[in-house]
């Protein structure tokens, strides 16, 4: 194990501080490693917390990991969808508290914003590397706000995709998106309003929507697809059709937190399926615990529910890279008298 350093104080980073610190390439690499990390033993037992308020929600994701340095992170994040036109306020807001596992100290405060939209996209990311089929070219994105830019840019660094349907109950929001990604990432995408017949001619499709009620079909899905579906992070959202899970293979980020709040829940609820149906957890393929795809016909799901391990491995490598820099301003909570 690492040899640990005694911090003197707690290192606050904002949104700003954050931002050039979190390289999305060295994020998939990070994330895939915690993955890999948790299918190996090597982290803190993840835990969930989900609590609802009048006009919204949070919830509290914590976990940790143990190599080469331990550290313990928790997310605590709110989401008031109705925030950016009743106040002005961002919808999705939080903070993530990183800790030195071997003591205890709080090393870092974080805004959560940037953090969890790199490592939600980056597990798309791994996923789609080991779950889609490599040669897959057309992508369908549902969900066209800033988590749909991630995701496509992402995507498109572990597949050779060339073409993009963008689709979104935002028609403008589509239009803009399309316009936007088509000039930075060189490939041709297009705002649809058939989501049927996009997702039928695409091999790959991205959910990432605040849906409460499953709007992509069974029907939609040809044969190889691959689905991530990555909106539904609360037991009230959803965005597939569970019939779709209970017909395909479904891989998990962390299976207990999937049959609690993900695509998975709503699929059990409904009785299509058990949590014995499901092929396995990311980490768990990515170290060949588990085969993930064997032929190029089969549908795979990927109900991504955003873990503690992501946010614990993204909040390690800003932390990391600002005290390397000497980033940030530093408090120390406890004063003189706390040690």
């Amino acid at each position: 194990m690492a040899q640990a350093r005694i911090p003197s104080a707690t290192l606050l980073l904002d949104r700003n501080a954050i931002a050039p610190l979190l390289d999305l390439d060295d994020c998939i690499t990070t994330v895939e490693a915690a993955f890999a990390a948790h299918s190996r033993g090597k982290s803190l037992a993840p835990g969930l917390l989900h609590v609802d308020a009048p006009d919204g929600e949070f919830h509290i994701k914590a976990g940790g990991l143990t190599e080469p340095r331990a550290y313990f992170g928790l997310k605590a994040n709110a989401g008031f969808f109705q925030n950016s036109q009743r106040f002005g306020l961002p919808n999705i807001q939080g903070l993530i508290l990183l800790y030195d596992a071997e003591n205890g100290y709080p090393l870092a405060v974080l805004d959560s914003a940037g953090i969890t939209m790199q490592r939600t996209g980056a597990a798309t990311a791994v996923a789609a590397k080991y779950l889609a089929r490599q040669n897959s070219t057309v992508a369908t994105m549902c969900g066209c706000g800033r988590q749909g830019h991630i995701q496509l840019r992402a995507l498109c660094r572990v597949l050779p995709i060339e073409k993009v349907h963008a689709y979104s109950i935002d028609k403008p929001e589509a239009r803009v998106f399309a316009s936007e990604m088509s000039d930075e990432l060189g490939i041709h995408v297009e705002a649809v309003n058939d989501l049927g017949g996009a997702v039928r001619a695409s091999d790959v499709c991205v959910t990432c929507t605040p849906a409460h009620e499953a709007f992509l079909d069974r029907s939609f899905v040809g044969p190889g697809t691959f689905v991530a579906a990555v909106g539904a992070d609360s037991p009230e959202k959803q965005e597939v059709d569970p019939r779709l899970l209970a017909e395909g293979k479904v891989v998990v980020d962390l299976l207990e937190q999937c049959v609690a709040v993900g695509e998975l829940h709503h699929a059990i609820d409904q009785g299509f399926m058990t949590a014995g149906d499901v092929l396995g957890e990311l980490g768990d393929v990515i170290t060949s615990k588990v085969r993930g795809r064997s032929s190029d016909d089969e549908v795979i799901v990927f109900d991504s529910t955003g873990t503690a391990l992501q946010d614990t491995a993204a909040a390690i490598l800003a932390y990391e890279r600002a005290v390397d820099l000497g980033k940030g301003s530093l408090i120390d909570f406890a004063g003189a008298a706390g040690r």
